[in-house]
C-alpha cells in the first residue's frame, strides 16, 4: 500500500464479551479497571484435566484453570430472527451470538432507517477453525460411539451386537437428541453468511481466519470493499466461543498458557496468555458518506497494514521485521509520521503477555515509533487482554473497541498487572496507563 487511504468512519460497535454482555458494560469496565478473568465454569470442561503446577505439556493435563468466560451473559433469542427452535439446539453457539451482536452493531449505527441500499452492505468476519461445541457433540455421536463400542468389543468379547447397540444409545442419548436441520449450524465459514441472510444484507459475505489477527484482518478487508467503492456499509469483526478442552491442550503442549494464572501484558515477569472468548462488531462507512449522513462516528480509521514474517525462526515466534512492515504500512496509508512527538496518545497494542510476544511487539514499537520522554506527557500503551483475557480471533475487534472509545470518550485506559513494567518498554516512547481518567485533546 503506497497511497493514502480514505478514511473510513466507525459508525456502530457491538460487544460480548467477558464481563460485558453490552458495550455500556464493556465501557464501564474499562474505565473502573474491571478484571474479568476468572476460573473455569463449571461445564466448560471436566476440572479432572487440571493439573496445577505441572506446565510439563501432556495432551490431557492441563495447568491452567484461569480465562475469560461469557457464561450467563449470552443470551439469544434466535426467533427474532426467524430461525426455528429446532434448529437451535445442534447449531454452533457462536454463529448465533455473532448474529445477535452484529444486529446490535448495526442498531447502534442508526438502525434500518439508515441503512444503505441492501446490495451494497456487507459483513466480514474473524473465525478460528477451532472445536466449538456443536461439532464436538457430533464427532462423539460419529466417532467416538463407534470407538467406543469397538474398544469394548475388542475388551469384552462375550458382549453381543446387542448389549454393543444399547452401549451406543446410552453413550448417544447424552448428547441430546439429533437435529439434522441444523446441520448447516455445523459449517464454520458459514458464520458471516448467516449474518447477511438474517439481517438480509446482500454485499460481500465471508469468514476469515489468521489465528488472533482473524478481526482485524477482517476490518482491513472491510475498509477495502468501502475503498472499492464495492460497499457504503461493512460489518466487521471477530467471534471465538471455544472453550473446548482440545484448544487447552494445544496451548498447553505449546506452553504458551500461564503458569501463574495471571495475563500480565508487558510485565517484566509475564509468562503466557490466558483463554478468552467474545465477540465484537463494528459497522464501517466512508468517513465523508457518515458526515454527509449526520452519522455519530466514535473514530476514524485513517490506515491500515498487514504483513508476514517470511521464514521466521518459528511459527510461534513472532518477528519483529514483520511487525515493523505492518504498522509503517498503516501510518504510511493514513499519511502521518510515527516518530512526530504530537502523533499518537494511545497505542492499544496486541500484548499477548508471552515473553517472546511482549519482546518481538516492543522492539516493534522501539523501531517504528522511537524513544521518547518518560513521565505524564508519554503517550499511553495498553492491552485489553489483561482484562479479559487472549479471545483468539476476536481479540484484534476487543482492541478495537476499546481504542474508538476511548477515542470517543477522550479517556485513556488502564491496563491491569504491569505494576513492573518489561525492561524494554524503557526504550521505547510509550507508558502503561495504571488508572483511567487522563485525557487528551483529539487532534485531526
Amino acid at each position: 500500500m503506497t497511497g493514502r487511504q480514505a478514511p473510513v468512519a466507525i459508525v456502530g460497535m457491538a460487544v460480548l464479551l467477558p464481563g460485558a454482555e453490552d458495550l455500556d458494560a464493556y465501557w464501564r469496565n474499562l474505565v473502573e479497571g474491571v478484571d474479568a478473568v476468572r476460573e473455569v465454569p463449571e461445564g466448560r470442561w471436566d476440572p479432572v484435566y487440571y493439573r496445577p503446577g505441572d506446565p510439563g505439556g501432556a495432551a490431557d493435563r492441563i495447568y491452567c484453570r484461569r480465562g475469560g468466560f461469557v457464561d450467563g451473559l449470552a443470551g439469544v433469542d434466535a426467533a427474532r430472527f426467524g430461525i426455528m427452535p429446532s434448529s437451535v439446539a445442534g447449531t454452533e453457539p457462536d454463529q448465533l451470538i455473532a448474529l445477535t451482536v452484529a444486529a446490535r452493531a448495526l442498531a447502534d449505527a442508526g438502525g434500518e432507517e439508515r441503512l444503505p441500499d441492501r446490495g451494497r452492505v456487507g459483513v466480514v468476519l474473524g473465525r478460528g477453525g477451532y472445536l466449538n461445541p456443536g461439532l464436538v457433540r457430533l464427532d462423539q455421536r460419529v466417532r467416538t460411539a463407534h470407538q467406543l463400542t469397538r474398544t469394548l468389543g475388542e475388551l469384552l468379547p462375550h458382549l453381543g451386537p446387542g448389549q454393543l447397540d444399547r452401549v451406543r444409545a446410552a453413550f448417544t442419548e447424552t448428547l441430546g437428541p439429533e437435529h439434522p436441520e441444523s446441520a448447516i449450524g455445523l459449517v464454520p465459514n458459514l458464520a458471516a453468511s448467516r449474518i447477511a441472510n438474517r439481517l438480509d444484507l446482500r454485499g460481500p459475505a465471508y469468514t476469515v481466519d489468521a489465528a488472533c489477527a482473524s478481526s482485524l484482518i477482517a476490518v482491513d478487508q472491510a475498509v477495502g470493499e468501502l475503498a472499492s467503492g464495492r460497499c457504503d456499509l461493512m460489518l466487521a469483526g471477530g467471534v471465538h466461543h471455544c472453550h473446548d478442552i482440545t484448544l487447552w491442550s494445544v496451548f498447553t503442549q505449546l506452553r504458551a498458557l500461564s503458569p501463574s494464572q495471571r495475563s500480565r501484558p508487558f510485565h517484566a515477569a509475564a509468562d503466557g496468555i490466558l483463554i478468552g472468548e467474545g465477540t465484537g462488531v463494528v459497522a464501517l462507512k466512508r468517513l465523508a458518506d457518515a458526515e454527509r449522513d449526520g452519522d455519530r462516528v466514535y473514530a476514524v480509521i485513517r490506515g491500515t497494514g498487514v504483513a508476514g514474517d517470511g521464514r521466521a525462526a518459528g511459527l510461534m515466534n513472532p518477528d519483529p521485521g514483520g511487525q515493523t512492515r505492518a504498522v509503517r504500512q498503516a501510518w504510511r496509508a493514513a499519511g502521518l509520521d510515527p516518530r512526530d512527538p504530537d502523533s499518537l496518545g494511545l497505542l492499544e497494542a496486541h500484548g499477548t503477555g508471552t515473553p517472546a510476544g511482549d519482546a518481538a511487539e516492543l522492539a516493534t514499537l522501539a523501531e517504528v515509533f522511537g524513544p521518547g520522554p518518560d513521565g505524564p506527557a508519554a503517550p499511553v500503551i495498553g492491552s485489553v487482554k489483561s482484562m479479559i483475557g487472549h479471545c483468539m480471533p476476536a481479540a484484534g475487534v476487543a482492541g478495537l473497541v476499546k481504542a474508538a472509545l476511548a477515542v470517543h470518550h477522550a479517556t485513556l485506559l488502564p491496563t491491569l498487572h504491569c505494576e513492573d513494567p518489561h525492561p524494554a518498554l524503557a526504550r521505547t516512547r510509550f507508558r502503561p496507563a495504571s488508572a483511567a481518567g487522563m485525557q487528551w485533546p483529539i487532534i485531526d
